[in-house]
């Protein structure tokens, strides 16, 4: 897997959106799920930008596009975005965004800007890892998120 955050660094976005679209229909053929058109579309929002999108957003959107105008159509389909790996939820905005590496097992490490509210998706340092295998701790989940301000926010960079 790729160690520089896909969110902060240019990259062929309609290749990243072909890519993880292709990823979710793939692992779904394979895993015998169905990706509705309500799932597909909530995976093509969120990978618009990756910038984090509460669940209400995407109800806004779900319900312009006459999709549904219920909260559990929206949990719903980020429940099985999510569970499927598809999407990740991010804790600290109480939002959601796409994985940045779909298909791959791995654990996420998020960097979150305060200012353009961007997220990009990193590996997780291994050293957690090494640390609890060395105790006998079992991991079984790991969040990891780190606020800040990205290239493009931080005065210094700004032109």
């Amino acid at each position: 897997m790729e160690r520089n955050p896909t969110g902060f660094t240019a990259h062929d976005h309609n290749g990243c959106v072909d890519a993880a679209l292709q990823a979710a229909e793939k692992a779904c053929t394979e895993r015998k799920l169905q990706l509705t058109p309500t799932r597909r579309r909530v995976l093509e929002i969120l990978l618009e930008s990756h910038a984090a999108m509460g669940a209400y957003d995407l109800l806004a959107r779900l319900d312009a596009e006459g999709l549904g105008s219920k909260p559990p159509v929206a949990y719903r389909a980020l429940g099985f975005l999510v569970e499927q790996g598809f999407a990740h939820r991010i804790e600290r905005l109480n939002a959601f965004v796409a994985c940045a590496h779909p298909g791959a097992t791995h654990d996420p490490a998020f960097m979150i800007c305060r200012s353009c509210g961007k997220v990009a998706e990193a590996d997780a340092d291994a050293t957690m890892n090494e640390t609890a295998a060395q105790s006998g701790f079992r991991i079984e989940q790991t969040v990891i998120e780190a606020e800040g301000l990205c290239p493009r926010c931080q005065p210094e960079t700004r032109k």
